[in-house]
């Protein structure tokens, strides 16, 4: 079995890719006011939170258990609204040798959008499962945060 994969999922949202594309490379520091399962993230290195050189801190649940990790930036394309996430320290280095979590905001033909978020991963050894329970996690964020921004519009 193969210690690296990769896991996405999408799911349909009122509110613009643009909305979500905005928050996610722009307000990054909202998220944990909206979504019920992060408990809390701050800036752990540099003087912005949306730049590739800041690490952030971050406390959530997945598969009921509380995580902590830290998180940079590794990536933004503005045009396809897609950013890449590098996660790792802390709970995500006991099970994961690379971790990147992609977020793309895609706009549909009927005007309609998307969120796809995406789970680039190694695993330490056989031992560890596949970070399915952030394809769970990742749905249930999308759907309060998609709550948050239908409300503000």
């Amino acid at each position: 079995m193969s210690l690296s994969g990769v896991i996405s999922t999408e799911v349909g949202v009122h509110s613009t890719a643009e909305k979500w594309f905005n928050l996610f490379s722009k307000q990054l520091h909202h998220v944990q006011k909206v979504a019920e399962r992060i408990h809390g993230a701050k800036l752990h290195q540099g003087d912005e939170w949306h730049t590739n050189d800041s690490v952030k801190h971050w406390t959530y649940t997945i598969d009921g258990r509380v995580v902590t990790c830290q998180e940079s930036i590794k990536s933004v394309d503005e045009k396809n609204k897609r950013m890449v996430f590098k996660l790792f320290g802390e709970d995500i280095d006991k099970e994961f040798k690379v971790f990147n979590l992609i977020f793309e905001a895609i706009e549909k033909n009927d005007g309609s959008a998307a969120i796809k978020w995406s789970v680039e991963y190694e695993r330490v050894n056989e031992d560890v499962h596949p970070p399915y329970g952030y394809m769970e996690f990742c749905n249930k964020c999308v759907k309060d945060i998609d709550a948050y921004l239908f409300k503000e519009e």
